[in-house]
């Protein structure tokens, strides 16, 4: 497949042209599988044109992958036929700031002969943005993400054994060394890793990522950075160049950075929590002049919708076994399927804002973490708005307080239930949600639910800790 664009073929040559003089020799091209981990080709600055216009080959085997490594099959994928085309987006394109002489840019995925690829996670977001856009919505979207940073293993004395892990030997939570001590939330960790954080603002800037809040969380070693909001697929795009980022700095710092969802099993974990306002035209939805919580109608359909999939949303937004020992009662994780104003315990949380700031308010999505393929979240969270809107769906009252310390009979009376607290039963939801079905397409649906039932089947029966120890340097 050749580009139907000959303008674009000019322009990647005068950006390939640019990133030369700019000291590039190697361009990233990324994209997320259906597990959350971002693969990679890479091509030499100077075949950035050929890869515009010819695209650069790639399996689609990688649809069905585990976070392990292992293929799962699915109906339409996961054998060793086909190939696939990966076209970089050059509106995108990145000069790495931590890893010099290197670009980055991620990829649409197309078949052989042109037709887009049906599970190519990237258009799927591009579509639900595309429909919304079609219903005369616009999105905002931006993501926080979270991560542990600990001091690198010294390198082993003796080669790895067969079945050692070849990163190092201390994979134990015991054997985990934070390279900072102070409190939560705590201005210590920040003075004790100034020159890090310091580092990690400076790259991010550089590479003209919004930052609005860069902190110390509560875990251990935990940092968090907020990025400002953006189109749904700029979002998206933007939160896996954030994670590389952290993790290139990390490395030149002597660290390592995990944002697996549970770092070290039985503490607060790493989410990935997805920040989200709705506007028609240049009015937002959410500063609805005399209407309850500020939100005008369609903004109430839209995140009744999105509360109403959130058993089904969890198997695209914590697709890991590791994802469900974060997502425990009472640790600001959103466990229970109800809304709130301001109530960072539940599991979609209308953020007020400023009266005064026009573009003040949103809606969070709490229960999601970084093992999510990003474009899948924002998509399925699209997905099930619009199909919330289209069904007229409401919002019931918002819950105030901590549903994990009301009894069962109290919760039952308020009619709040507990989300899926596993990987197989958020599957069972995702598997009979018509209209999330619909929108993945069978193909893309196949796969996502190929790989879930995989990661189930290998950690069933495994210990919080054995799945944490084995899910912590995979995100």
């Amino acid at each position: 497949m050749g580009t139907r664009d000959p303008e674009q073929w000019a322009e990647a040559r005068q950006v390939a042209a640019r990133l030369d003089a700019e000291g590039v020799r190697t361009v990233a091209l990324t994209w997320v599988d259906n597990a959350g981990i971002t693969r990679v080709k890479a091509v030499p600055v100077r075949r950035l044109p050929q890869a515009v216009r010819r695209g650069v080959g790639m399996s689609p085997v990688f649809d069905a992958y585990t976070s392990e490594d292992a293929t799962a099959p699915s109906a339409h994928l996961g054998g060793p036929d086909g190939d696939l085309r990966l076209f970089p987006d050059l509106d995108r394109i990145t000069v790495l700031a931590a890893q010099p002489g290197w670009a980055w840019a991620p990829v649409d995925r197309y078949e052989q002969l042109g037709a887009p690829h049906p599970a190519c996670q990237r258009q799927f977001a591009r579509r639900m943005t595309d429909r919304a856009e079609a219903a005369g919505l616009r999105l905002r979207m931006g993501f926080e993400t979270e991560w542990v940073v600990t001091r690198a293993p010294a390198p082993a004395n003796t080669t790895a054994s067969a079945g050692t892990d070849p990163a190092g030997p201390a994979e134990g939570a015991d054997a985990l060394e934070y390279p900072c001590a102070g409190p939560a939330y705590g201005m210590t960790r920040v003075v004790e890793l100034s020159d890090y954080l310091r580092d990690i603002a400076e790259a991010l800037a550089l590479q003209g990522i919004d930052v609005l809040q860069l902190h110390p969380e509560y875990a251990a070693g935990q940092f968090e950075v907020s990025t400002a909001p953006a189109d749904p697929v700029r979002a998206a795009d933007e939160v896996v160049l954030v994670r590389e980022t952290v993790r290139a700095v990390s490395v030149r710092h002597g660290l390592r950075a995990s944002f697996a969802p549970s770092v070290v099993a039985g503490e607060v974990g790493n989410g990935c929590h997805l920040h989200l306002s709705l506007w028609r035209s240049d009015d937002s939805l959410h500063r609805e002049a005399g209407a309850q919580w500020g939100l005008a109608p369609d903004a109430v359909r839209f995140l009744g919708g999105v509360l109403h999939a959130l058993p089904a949303l969890l198997a695209i937004g914590c697709p890991s076994p590791a994802s469900y020992l974060r997502l425990a009662p009472s640790r600001w994780a959103g466990a229970y399927q109800c809304w709130g104003v301001e109530n960072r315990e539940a599991a979609l949380r209308l953020v007020t804002g400023d009266p005064d700031d026009p573009e003040g308010g949103h809606a969070e999505v709490k229960s999601f973490d970084a093992a999510a393929n990003p474009y899948l979240a924002v998509g399925a969270v699209i997905a099930a708005g619009l199909h919330g809107m289209a069904a007229g769906a409401a919002l019931p009252p918002p819950v105030t307080g901590d549903p994990g310390l009301w009894g069962v009979r109290e919760r039952a009376r308020r009619g709040i239930v507990r989300l899926p607290a596993s990987l197989p039963e958020a599957v069972e939801h995702l598997e009979k949600s018509a209209p999330l079905a619909e929108a993945l397409g069978e193909v893309l649906l196949g796969a996502v639910l190929a790989v879930r039932r995989a990661e189930a089947a290998r950690f069933a029966g495994s210990a919080a800790g054995e799945i944490a120890a084995a899910t912590r340097w995979r995100y």
